[in-house]
């Protein structure tokens, strides 16, 4: 499991006008069944998805996010073994 910290470095005008392609990116990821969660940070500095995979595909398909491509957010990924999880969340362990 993975968890992908987006952080925005240019301003929010400059993110919103990627937004649409970034979120056909996320909607792609959801269809494929690679990401499980995604929102924004509050305050908005950037976004955090939950993700499954190989690392070697997590980080090609980030490398594909517009928000990437036109350089709006810097992105750390990082692997999780979730050993411990809440009543309905057990599909996220190891």
């Amino acid at each position: 499991m993975f968890i992908i910290s987006l952080t925005y470095k240019k301003p929010l005008e400059e993110a919103d006008k990627h937004m649409a392609a970034h979120m056909d990116w996320v909607k792609n990821a959801f269809a494929n069944g690679t990401f499980l969660a995604s929102g924004r940070k509050v305050p908005r500095t950037g976004g955090v998805i939950i993700a499954r995979g190989e690392r070697a595909e997590i980080e090609a398909l980030c490398a594909q996010d517009p928000f990437v491509i036109h350089e709006i957010a810097d992105i750390e990924v990082t692997e999780v073994n979730f050993t411990t999880t809440a009543e309905g969340f057990e599909g996220l362990k190891g």
